[in-house]
């Protein structure tokens, strides 16, 4: 088939993610490799973005379809009241790797799955229904998830969001909420308004405070030291669930197996997708504490799917975390991440527009600005499209640079494969330096 018959075909008869349907353009996918996407015209693009920040270990790896393959040779699918193998297996694999006491996990199809499932739970265990989470974040596109999340894309279905989400501000260090002059005194004022807002909601209708184990597609904003540290001590006060989610931060890809390690917390539920099988086939978790899974020792837990503990699925998953810990790619995304943060430093001495750059390990995110004395964005929060000339430039000239990355408003951002090397690296660099090139114009 042509490739022009390709892209009709997907045009005509199928729906785009996040878009309006009319002028898009896809990029016509055939194969891939490594840190690399390949078209059906042969033109291959640097996948600086892993792509939805979930292909840890690259494209192509022959070792998840071998495992998918003999998985699906022995069993394909049973329902999820029937044990497997491969489901023990890997459910004994993440209560090893873990932090602390988590011990037990339910497994879903995806993050947003997991998020709805975790939210269920929390309300379940703890009999109260406010769950607290940060209007600076996104934990999926299902009506629990997108509810649960600030992220704007959420507004046209606000008027029938899930009830009993109260929303507070990030510890935005750049742009601090509470015009802080330091990092640790945001992290401070930040913690202060969310012991308030605990108690005008009431410690006891508070469910769970639901935040990420490290900000993603909301502009990677990092956590001052301590500050989950002293969430977690305000749950615990209050008998409130400390919910983590690690859908886009866990395995490896901030320089630790779950990105709430830097900050030496065990959440009572954590939720993970995406790294768990480097998106190589759907699969979302969410794991409990010994002490919320003993619970239902004697009560029924009534939390279910179709495709629960899906063993093709798992199959995958435990063949993925082999993948990462063979490879030593939480090592390695720990060393890239402090090489490209110099790098960065390099070139905010030759952009003006670079206003700040926020990473950890292999997740980070370049906000770009007007000026730096008045942090005004080149592109709005929430930008309507006629405000967006800057995003559309930039990302278009990434794209004709040959190079995959996701540009949103003002933040571009860097999170390539766990294994990109070295040179990859400086090429991905070099497009994006040319693409900030256009953000200087609208310097002031």
């Amino acid at each position: 088939m042509s490739n022009q018959q390709i892209i009709k075909d997907n045009l005509d008869y199928t729906l785009f993610s996040w878009a309006k349907q009319s002028g898009l353009n896809p990029i016509n996918a055939s194969h891939a490799k490594g840190s690399y996407i390949y078209d059906r015209e042969g033109k291959k693009y640097l996948d600086f973005s892993s792509q939805l920040m979930n292909v840890n270990i690259g494209h192509g790896n022959q070792r998840i379809t071998d495992a998918v393959a003999k998985q699906m040779q022995e069993l394909s699918y049973v329902y999820p009241g029937m044990a497997t193998d491969v489901r023990g297996k890997l459910g004994k694999k993440l209560s090893e790797i873990m932090p602390g006491n988590l011990t037990k996990t339910f497994f879903t199809l995806g993050g947003a799955e997991a998020i709805e499932n975790a939210i269920k739970l929390a309300r379940i265990y703890t009999g109260r229904h406010k769950i607290i989470t940060f209007y600076r974040s996104y934990h999926g596109a299902t009506y629990g998830a997108i509810s649960a999340g600030g992220d704007p894309r959420k507004f046209p279905v606000d008027n029938q969001a899930m009830p009993n989400v109260v929303h507070v501000e990030n510890p935005y260090a750049y742009r601090c909420p509470w015009s802080s002059s330091s990092v640790s005194e945001c992290g401070k004022r930040s913690l202060a308004n969310l012991d308030r807002v605990v108690q005008f909601e009431g410690p006891e209708s508070i469910a769970a405070i639901l935040f990420e184990g490290e900000s993603g597609s909301s502009g990677c904003i990092k956590y001052p030291p301590m500050y989950l540290k002293k969430v977690s001590e305000l749950c615990k006060k209050h008998g409130i669930l400390f919910i983590d989610d690690e859908t886009m931060s866990g395995f490896g890809r901030t320089g630790k197996m779950f990105a709430v390690e830097h900050h030496e917390v065990t959440p009572d539920i954590m939720v993970m997708a995406k790294g768990l099988t480097s998106g190589y086939l759907p699969l979302g978790a969410m794991a409990v504490t010994d002490t919320i899974a003993d619970y239902f020792n004697d009560k029924p837990m009534l939390l279910g799917l179709t495709y629960s503990a899906h063993p093709v699925s798992c199959a995958a998953a435990l063949e993925n975390i082999t993948i990462v810990e063979e490879e030593n790619l939480i090592e390695r995304a720990a060393k890239m991440g402090l090489y490209i943060e110099a790098e960065i430093k390099k070139l905010k001495a030759k952009h003006p527009s670079i206003g700040d750059f926020r990473n950890t390990g292999l997740l980070g995110c370049i906000e770009l600005v007007k000026n730096r004395g008045t942090k005004e964005p080149t592109v709005p929060w929430n930008a309507k499209p006629h405000e967006m000339e800057a995003t559309g430039r930039m990302a278009s000239k990434i794209r004709e640079l040959g190079m995959f990355t996701f540009v949103r408003w003002n933040f571009i951002f860097i999170a390539p494969p766990l294994n990109v090397s070295k040179a990859e690296v400086d090429k991905g660099l070099k497009i994006i330096s040319q693409a900030i090139a256009i953000a200087d114009e609208y310097c002031n």
